[in-house]
């Protein structure tokens, strides 16, 4: 899946799987079945408790792996559920409420702008076809590994500006 910025030129592909993607895309898709699935479960047993889902927050990236919270509305409280991302995204589309990424996740990501031209477009998708999760988590590994030789490996020092 592949989260885009609104209001920015951002992109944030997340790799789910197969089973994750399809309950995304059937939401998408207005998709009605006669008993509910298990993100329309969870969503009517939120709802029947009184309460909404606010947001769902794309948190961080560590180890190569996103971690997401869902935040549950209940009169003045709010609860805050750790959640995988896809689950996560998967809810919102059923609740209509925000999908959100905290800017250190994009900070912590290698850089991947929108497409404008019909060319890019073309190039972006040819790029995503052959593109595995590694590729995109090696240039944050070699991030990651820069960080360290321009501080010396000492986590006490500012990093390299030039980072």
């Amino acid at each position: 899946m592949v989260l885009e910025e609104i209001d920015g030129p951002r992109l944030l592909p997340i790799w789910i799987g197969l089973y994750e993607g399809g309950a995304i895309g059937m939401a998408l898709a207005g998709q009605q079945f006669p008993r509910p699935l298990t993100h329309d479960l969870l969503l009517q047993m939120v709802n029947e408790l009184g309460a909404s889902v606010e947001a769902v927050i794309i948190t961080e990236l560590k180890d190569s792996t996103f971690f997401a919270e869902i935040r549950i509305k209940k009169a003045e409280s709010v609860i805050v559920i750790d959640a995988r991302p896809s689950d996560s995204v998967a809810l919102a589309v059923r609740a209509n409420c925000p999908i959100l990424v905290n800017d250190k996740v994009f900070e912590s990501c290698p850089e991947l702008l929108k497409p404008i031209s019909e060319d890019e477009v073309s190039d972006f998708k040819k790029k995503l076809e052959n593109m595995k999760p590694e590729d995109f988590f090696k240039d944050l590994k070699n991030k990651e590994d820069d960080k360290k030789q321009n501080n010396g490996g000492d986590a006490d020092l500012p990093p390299n500006p030039q980072s």
